[in-house]
């Protein structure tokens, strides 16, 4: 570029400089060189900012930077009104000075800022006039031509030129400061302005994903014209039309990143927000987002693997699994599944343990903790059960997967078959020498040991609880049940002493199902769900709860109106209520206050869940909230995890809350929390709701004995059961039709017999059970019901521990009230029903016909061993009235001393005696009576010895004078078979 400065400048009176793009000066005019003091020689080639310093990042210093920066990046003029920079004298002092001065740029021949030329007016003393520090004058005291009229305008001028230059300078500051946020921000951000969308701002991010075009002051249509089509743009209309903001996550998009390259497919996450001004009218709108394409990508390749991993994991001849970090099992290949004869799922999390040789289990729980902890590869051997139930030696190693941080992930495994290798090591080990089998057989008893040992220390709490608690609340419950029996004998139906008995008698009854579900909480109970409305039973459940968490505690009940109804198993609802009530009152340490309330809940679809595993749709919450100590973090992370509590040892076993979590999600439901330490905590349980009437169920003594007239189709293939139920029946007034099989049965239904009901044992003898039976009655009679009856959990009629709908089951043994009662339900008002009065009720002895019959014929003679007076007292008054001889002990001693003296018919004794059990006194008399019957009458439920020696019975307390006469029953009644 050619440009005659001199010419065009030189002689200006006014001073002109011109620098390059790095500030570099390159000419000066006469007038400039006079006004700073300088020479051509000393100023061209230097920096400007070096030749004149300001105390860097001083006002000054800002001020200057900032204007030429303004010129080089806009290509425009910039103007500083007022500047207060320093300058060396001629003598070398410093002063303070004041300027106004003009950046013009000089562009090349493509546009771009080549120069810039600086116009400057050394303003000092106007500036110092203006604030009073001297009269205006000029260099030598002469005054600046302004014109007196003007001087005080030109000084108000200067004013507000230096107030404006320092607003200029606060606004591009923070104007750099949010540009550069902007451009340093993670996600992608614009500005687009108006109806056409014009781009206003980007930041780097934004510049980076459309491939660094020029867009600003372009419509977005213009800018980005691969975008049509695609819906951007109909998104950007419908935005800035309605104001209401719009988002979505991994929308595709075809953008072209790369100008020498064709749109590629992104996938991004991003939000449309309305800018408005003030009134309230959409002006613009401002766009953020992420672009996720390689997030989106690595899912897909992550799926891939996956995929990959599985299909090669099924064509391998072994079995394979994989399990998270902390070791439960979340997948397992077929060949798994063929080798254990287990469906899918079924040994997902802990219960793979289902199928390890219980003398392996111990040592492959504590091995495979230890890979865990450790973070290193596992391998084991132990034994592994087939589908036909015997054992197959196997190897098994495990690998941990990392994360790319390097913390554990999860783990992969192999079981490999080593049965044969292990066979022939045991043949090579037999020709050992004797001494190495000496110390193998120690060594294996002292693994032995320890696995008892282990075993031992973790079901402490499980015994502790089942043997001390339930089994004297369940001696307790016994003394109390025989002697309301007692009180309530020849009482009036309508007194008032007896009604006030009969509810003493339902407590009792709900005191006994309690510490039922204590002693048998490990087994696999099938819920019997009805439907029924939770206000009522929470209702008649605050007395108990009062009761178990003390005086100390406040309890409030806050149940909604127009609560829904529920289809739940009653029993085990009370049970979670309690153990949610007592987990509180340990919480709270026995004072404060403990809310239960209950209301409707509806999920909608678009809502978020309480919690994932709670899908959409209608609940009933239950919410038990404490005024406690709360929970930490940690604990919250594992309290619902089995055995794990935060008491100290012998004050709890941890199962409380893993029984409501059970319960819950088996009824369909899920139990979240809320809690923070020194706020207390509450429990919120989501159950669904059923949309079906509420079956009302008749308590114990409601009504009394409700018989009826309707026709009964009896099946049982045990001939002593048929007849004690046929009788039971006939009592109440039924007609009844007996069949020893299903297939008899069917014949009487073939051949037009017609029943208003058909009661049928579950496991018969034949081809055919209880269930092909009610199938087939269905087929021929669908609007006959069908009661079943069994002694354990069938699967043909209970599936993941819940009847199947529809189905329902009396279990054995059952007494003829419960019987009387479930068939009033299933019959109703369709059928003929016939209230028994209390005077006509039979006898606890008309329930044992054939034992009494004998009794009273003077051939019974019972001996009764129970170191509780009480109890022993209740048990034998109940046997002389039934016209029983008996004769008591309470030692194992006195009792041997008897049957030594004399021979009797019938053993009834308690397990837990002072001096000995109560199972080695049955071993000892069938020493000295090899056939003699006996009852064991405990609190809890398991008696090995029972079925080891045979011909015994267990009757669990508390017990009642008819469940006492219809064991005696059966025991007499096997003994009549056995002989």
């Amino acid at each position: 570029m050619q440009i005659d400065l001199d010419a065009l400048f030189a002689k200006a009176p006014s001073p002109y400089m011109l620098v390059d793009t790095d500030l570099r000066i390159v000419w000066a005019n006469a007038a400039y060189l006079a006004v700073t003091g300088r020479t051509q020689a000393r100023l061209i080639g230097r920096i400007l900012t070096e030749e004149f310093p300001a105390p860097p990042e001083s006002l000054p210093d800002q001020m200057l930077r900032g204007s030429f920066k303004q010129v080089l990046e806009t290509g425009e003029a910039d103007h500083l009104p007022l500047i207060a920079y320093p300058i060396h004298g001629p003598d070398g002092q410093l002063e303070e000075r004041y300027w106004s001065a003009t950046h013009t740029p000089v562009l090349n021949a493509d546009g771009a800022v080549a120069y810039i030329l600086q116009n400057t007016v050394d303003v000092t003393d106007l500036h110092r006039g203006a604030h009073g520090g001297g009269d205006g004058a000029g260099d030598g005291g002469a005054p600046l031509n302004l014109g007196v009229d003007t001087t005080g305008r030109s000084a108000a001028l200067l004013q507000r030129a230096e107030a404006v230059a320092n607003e200029n300078l606060a606004l591009g500051q923070m104007m750099d400061f949010f540009q550069s946020a902007f451009d340093q921000a993670p996600s992608f951000m614009a500005i687009v302005n108006g109806p056409e969308h014009v781009f206003q701002v980007v930041n780097q991010a934004y510049s980076d994903l459309t491939g660094h075009r020029d867009i600003l002051g372009k419509s977005v249509s213009e800018a980005l014209p691969e975008i049509a089509g695609q819906g951007f743009l109909n998104l950007l209309d419908q935005v800035y039309t309605s104001g209401e903001p719009v988002s979505f996550t991994e929308m595709p998009a075809q953008i072209q990143s790369d100008p020498n390259a064709p749109p590629s497919l992104h996938f991004i996450d991003f939000i449309y927000h309305p800018l408005s001004d003030r009134t309230g009218k959409t002006v613009g709108i401002f766009v953020q987002g992420h672009d996720v394409t390689g997030k989106k990508i690595a899912e897909k390749q992550l799926t891939a693997t996956r995929e990959k991993f599985r299909t090669m994991a099924q064509t391998m001849p072994n079995q394979v699994w994989t399990a998270d970090k902390d070791g439960a099992l979340t997948w397992l290949n077929q060949r798994t599944y063929e080798f254990t004869g287990h469906s899918e799922g079924e040994l997902y999390g802990e219960d793979w343990a289902k199928v390890v040789h219980p003398d392996d289990l111990a040592t492959t729980v504590e091995k495979w903790a230890g890979a865990i902890v450790e973070g290193k590869t596992y391998e084991a051997e132990f034994r592994i059960r087939k589908a036909d139930g015997s054992y197959r030696w196997h190897i098994v190693r495990a690998s941990p997967l990392y994360a790319d941080d390097g913390t554990l992930s999860g783990w992969v495994g192999t079981n490999t078959d080593i049965e044969d290798r292990k066979n022939t090591e045991a043949e090579i080990a037999k020709l050992n020498a004797t001494l190495e089998a000496r110390v193998a057989k120690r060594n294996r008893e002292l693994e032995a040991v320890h696995a008892a040992l282990r075993q031992s220390q973790k079901l402490e709490a499980i015994g502790s609880l089942a043997g001390g608690i339930a089994h004297d609340f369940n001696n307790l419950l016994q003394v109390v049940t025989g002697n309301l029996q007692i009180a309530m004998r020849g009482m009036a139906a309508e007194s008032e002493s007896r009604a006030r008995l009969e509810q003493a008698m339902r407590s009792v009854k709900r005191g006994a199902t309690l510490a039922s579900q204590l002693l048998s909480f490990a087994r696999k109970q099938p819920l019997a769900p009805v439907v029924i409305n939770l206000s009522q039973l929470i209702s008649e459940t605050s007395e108990i709860v009062h009761s178990a968490i003390g005086e100390g505690i406040e309890l409030e009940i806050d149940l909604a109106e127009g609560l829904w109804n529920t289809n739940i198993d009653p029993n085990s609802m009370e049970n979670a209520l309690l153990n949610l009530a007592i987990n509180a009152r340990d919480a709270m340490e026995g004072q404060g206050r403990l809310t239960v309330s209950a209301c409707n809940i509806e999920i909608k679809p678009e809502a978020s869940p309480p919690h994932p595993d709670v899908g959409a749709g209608d609940y009933v919450r239950i919410s038990v909230a404490d005024s406690g100590s709360g929970m930490t973090p940690e604990t919250l992370e594992r309290v619902f995890e089995p055995f794990f509590t935060t008491k100290s040892d012998g004050h709890g076993t941890g199962l409380g809350l893993s029984m409501v979590y059970g319960f819950a999600k088996q009824s369909g439901g899920y139990i979240t929390l809320d809690s923070e330490v020194g706020a207390g905590t509450t429990f919120h349980l989501y159950l669904p709701r059923s949309h079906e009437a509420v079956q009302v169920l008749l308590g114990m003594a409601d009504a009394g004995l409700a018989g009826g007239s309707e026709r009964i189709l009896l099946v049982e293939d045990d001939e002593d059961v048929r007849d004690t139920a046929r009788h039971s029946l006939q009592q109440l007034g039924y007609q009844v039709t007996e069949a020893g099989d299903a297939e008899a049965a069917l014949r009487l239904l073939a051949g037009g017999e017609r029943v208003d009901l058909l009661f049928t044992d579950v496991v018969m003898p034949g081809k055919m059970s209880g269930y092909d039976l009610a199938l087939k009655l269905q087929e021929l009679h669908p609007e006959v019901p069908v009661l079943f009856t069994s002694g354990f959990v069938q699967d043909q009629i209970v599936h993941d521990g819940r009847l199947d709908e529809g189905v329902e089951l009396l279990g054995k043994p059952y007494s003829q009230t419960e019987l009387a009662r479930r068939l009033r339900e299933m019959l109703g008002s369709a059928g003929v029903a016939v209230e028994i009065s209390q005077q006509e009720q039979p006898e606890a002895a008309e329930f044992a016909p054939r034992a009494v019959e004998a009794a009273r014929g003077g051939q019974l003679r019972v001996l009764v061993v129970e170191d509780d007076a009480l109890i022993r007292l209740d048990l034998v008054q109940m046997l002389r009235e039934a016209e029983f001889e008996v004769i008591e002990a309470g030692t194992v001693a006195k009792a041997l001393e008897l049957l030594t003296s004399a021979p009797v018919d019938l053993l009834i004794t308690d397990v837990g005696l002072p001096d000995r059990t109560g199972e080695e006194l049955a071993k000892e008399a069938r020493g000295l009576q090899a056939n003699l019957p006996v009852i064991f009458a405990t609190g809890g439920m398991d008696v090995p010895s029972a079925a080891s020696l045979g011909n015994c019975e267990v009757l669990s307390k508390p017990f009642g004078d008819i469940a006492l006469m219809e064991s005696i029953e059966a025991a007499m009644c096997r003994d009549r078979k056995t002989a």
